[in-house]
């Protein structure tokens, strides 16, 4: 394959997308569980998810509009509740995620397509998915609208829940008991990371050891 130098502006949306979805890899998938003021628990997957600070804790997530400019069921409910939870996911729950990215009727629920068991969160109104090894409660923070079709949504995490096994008392996770599927590009997803450690240098040791050889 030759060496590629891309100029963004001068290529399709569709040709952008899938750039920086094959390349940013693997994210990770937030299952997002939110309900509407009627009361319907609805769940979508979002691979434009992840973390962006701990004091406060904020998670963000890229959503996206129907193409009639329409609001999808998700950021619906979050712009009227405020809250949400993300289920974090497993081998066990991919197909039932992949499930809940069928773009259903607003008055049909993913939950029971899915065959999916809801639990009842903490500090939020919205349950979470029973089966998720992880969930974060969350609660709107800000959005910023970069285009008609694309929302950035930032949100403090206010309590987290892991199933037993996967955390410890001192929140080190066992990933074995964790198993988490990351997304890729199209139908593409990841599992079973192969993990090393590498120890991050503080300036003093780097000093005494590498800048002299």
């Amino acid at each position: 394959m030759p060496e590629m130098d891309i100029r963004f502006d001068e290529i399709a949306a569709d040709r952008r997308y899938k750039i920086l979805c094959s390349l940013v890899i693997p994210r990770p998938i937030a299952l997002v569980t939110s309900i509407s003021e009627d009361g319907l628990v609805n769940a979508a997957p979002y691979s434009f998810f992840n973390v962006f600070g701990d004091t406060p804790p904020i998670i963000a997530l890229g959503l996206h509009r129907r193409p009639e400019q329409a609001l999808k069921d998700t950021t619906a409910n979050i712009h009227a509740t405020s809250e949400f939870v993300v289920n974090l996911v497993d081998e066990a729950l991919a197909e039932a995620m992949n499930i809940t990215a069928i773009d259903f009727p607003p008055q049909d629920s993913e939950i029971a397509a899915a065959n999916l068991a809801l639990a009842p969160s903490t500090d939020v109104k919205v349950p979470r998915i029973a089966s998720a090894p992880a969930a974060l409660e969350c609660r709107w923070l800000h959005s910023v609208n970069f285009s008609a079709e694309r929302e950035l949504l930032l949100a403090e995490v206010v309590r987290a829940w892991t199933r037993d096994g996967v955390m410890d008392d001192k929140f080190n996770v066992n990933f074995a008991a964790y198993q988490p599927v990351g997304r890729l590009y199209y139908n593409l997803y990841t599992r079973k990371p192969e993990v090393f450690e590498m120890h991050r240098i503080v300036y003093a040791d780097w000093e005494k050891t590498f800048s002299k050889s």
